[in-house]
């Protein structure tokens, strides 16, 4: 008897069939885009088809951001990536979609993969690389078509934001067969014209259009060139190899013209801030050392050498004066003192009482007689007057308080 399968049982039996499908696991879908409908939740639902059938498609919002590098609509011929499963809920199978691509552009985006990891392992999208957009460039340097839009919209929107820059076109050819090359000779060319800043780019188009800015040696002269390089290619959702290594990235050439110079009336309004900054800096500065000049000029006026050396002599004349009397009043004192002393010494001195009739007894060679026993009759004595000396000799010795 045959198994009997619930609608659910049978719905996960197929999905489990779909899983273990390496086949469907990991698969390319080639077919025309119809009932593309991108939903507020971010995913996008549309129909593959060919004129022999029609497969539904999903790809989810997580899925999009990395695998959906273009606008999908009606009609588009694409390759999808991704696997084949059954959606349980309406029992239907549907493909699972990571990465679409425009039909045939396949390889070229594997190729633009592998470059863009090669050129990142190496170091060339660093940001560490990324020199500054110079603030007021003299000479910008212009890559792109002589005859594309995209040079008109720099060249106006140059002249209108700042009619004093001088830009200098190096025409290139921008897409087909040897594109780079020239892109290469025109940056070179510009590094020789010694400009400011560089800016590369073209107008819109397809993946093989913009094909040129996503060539190696391109990326290489732009990683090489020692001025500051602007990529401007293609609209804001087209991304090449060169806008990775760019020192600044436009979403659009006339972005890439505002970003390389600022307005005219900015920087003559800048320009006149500083003037007006400058000027009273230096006015005040000028004011102070005037201040400053005038003090030192009042100073010297007040300290002339001639008035200095008045005031010194002046100085002189009271000092010499002031010692004087000082000297003068040391003087007159001593004097007074000595007068004073020379009173006292006279009314001591031994000569005034010998005027009065005192003696002074002495031995013949001076020495004072001191005791009447130290002399002995027949002996020579000198008897000192005051106005003269006796040389005497004894005659007798007689001492007192002695019987």
């Amino acid at each position: 008897m045959n198994p009997i399968f619930s609608v659910s049982q049978l719905t996960l039996y197929l999905k489990n069939l779909f899983t273990r499908d390496e086949t469907l696991a990991r698969l390319i879908v080639e077919g025309e885009v119809s009932n593309c409908k991108y939903h507020t939740s971010g995913h996008v639902y549309f129909t593959l088809k060919d004129s022999g059938g029609q497969l539904k498609c999903v790809m989810f919002a997580s899925s999009r951001t990395k695998g959906l590098a273009f606008s999908m609509k009606e009609g588009d011929k694409v390759q999808v990536l991704g696997r084949v499963s059954v959606y349980e809920r309406d029992g239907n199978y549907q493909m699972y979609a990571d990465r679409i691509v425009l039909a045939g552009l396949g390889e070229l985006y594997e190729r633009f993969e592998q470059l863009k990891k090669k050129l990142a392992a190496e170091g060339l999208f660093d940001a560490a690389h990324k020199k500054p957009i110079p603030p007021y460039p003299k000479k910008i340097g212009i890559v792109t078509s002589r005859t594309g839009a995209a040079l008109q919209d720099i060249l106006s929107i140059l002249h209108r934001r700042n009619p004093y820059v001088q830009p200098i076109l190096a025409p290139a050819t921008v897409q087909g067969e040897g594109a780079s090359d020239t892109v290469v000779r025109s940056i070179k060319a510009l590094i020789k014209e010694g400009v400011d800043v560089i800016i590369v780019g073209r107008g819109g188009g397809s993946i093989e259009d913009l094909w040129a800015f996503n060539e190696e040696n391109v990326a290489r002269a732009v990683y090489d060139c020692p001025i500051p390089v602007i990529s401007c290619v293609g609209h804001e959702t087209d991304t090449t190899i060169i806008d990775y290594v760019a020192d600044l990235r436009a979403p659009t050439p006339s972005a890439a013209a505002e970003m390389s110079v600022r307005l005219a009336e900015e920087t003559e309004a800048w320009f006149a801030d500083c003037h007006s900054r400058l000027t009273w800096a230096m006015t005040d500065c000028i004011e102070k050392k005037r201040e400053r000049i005038q003090y030192l000029m009042r100073l010297m006026t007040a300290e002339k050498p001639d008035a200095r050396l008045e005031r010194r002599r002046e100085q002189a004349e009271r000092l010499q004066k002031d010692l004087r009397a000082a000297m003068d009043a040391v003087l007159q004192q001593t004097r007074h003192r000595l007068a004073l002393d020379s009173a006292a010494l006279d009314s001591l001195s031994p000569l005034k009482k010998l005027g009065r009739g005192y003696g002074f007894v002495a031995e013949p060679d001076g020495t004072p007689v001191t005791s009447v026993t130290s002399k002995n009759p027949g002996d020579r004595i000198h008897v000192i007057l005051g106005d003269g000396e006796l040389i005497s000799e004894v005659k007798e010795v007689t001492p007192y308080g002695r019987e």
